[in-house]
């Protein structure tokens, strides 16, 4: 099922991922989902709104058939976030549908030994409409539903498919250790 607007959407993503370098790329995606966002051209139907009790939901809405980039939408529970993570290395806008969400960027200070160490740079509250960047190599974040009684829902243009990241994990003298999660999508 077509969601109303994609179609308009997608061929502006279609449009954006022709022009080149990732930075040109990203930035007229970002500007195509606030537009879409913004002013109602694009919907969603109610299934993407769907929460998981266990971790965000997350769901594609369309893969680009050369490859080039995806679409996925993902609900987040009350309370749900990610752990400190990167995108392996592919480019990601991120834009809010509907709902409040924490925003934490990271710089990576140091890797050593499969001991890396980060500062968080900067902290967003993202309500609908906005959107943000990352482009390797800062691509390291977190996410969280700030909405304390209901859904979150963003939707995520990456630059081909996502099928895992590194996820980084803290221990007690503020050293992270990097895992591989494998992502899949819900229902």
């Amino acid at each position: 099922m077509i969601e109303p607007g994609f179609e308009t959407t997608r061929s502006r993503l279609d449009e954006a991922v022709a022009t080149g370098a990732a930075a040109a790329i990203t930035e007229q995606v970002k500007t195509t989902l606030q537009e879409a966002i913004r002013t109602g051209l694009l919907t969603l139907h109610p299934r993407f709104y769907g929460t998981r009790p266990d971790t965000y939901a997350r769901r594609r809405l369309h893969r680009d058939p050369q490859g080039r980039y995806t679409v996925v939408v993902m609900a987040w529970g009350p309370g749900q976030g990610t752990a400190l993570h990167d995108h392996a290395g592919i480019w990601c806008v991120e834009c809010v549908v509907d709902g409040r969400m924490a925003v934490t960027q990271y710089d990576l200070v140091s890797e050593k030994d499969g001991e890396y160490r980060f500062t968080p740079q900067t902290r967003v509250t993202a309500d609908r409409g906005a959107a943000g960047c990352l482009i390797p190599p800062f691509e390291y974040h977190t996410l969280a539903n700030l909405r304390g009684d209901g859904p979150s829902v963003t939707l995520h243009v990456y630059g081909g498919e996502m099928d895992h990241c590194h996820v980084y994990e803290p221990s007690p003298d503020g050293v992270f250790h990097r895992a591989v999660r494998p992502l899949s999508y819900h229902d």
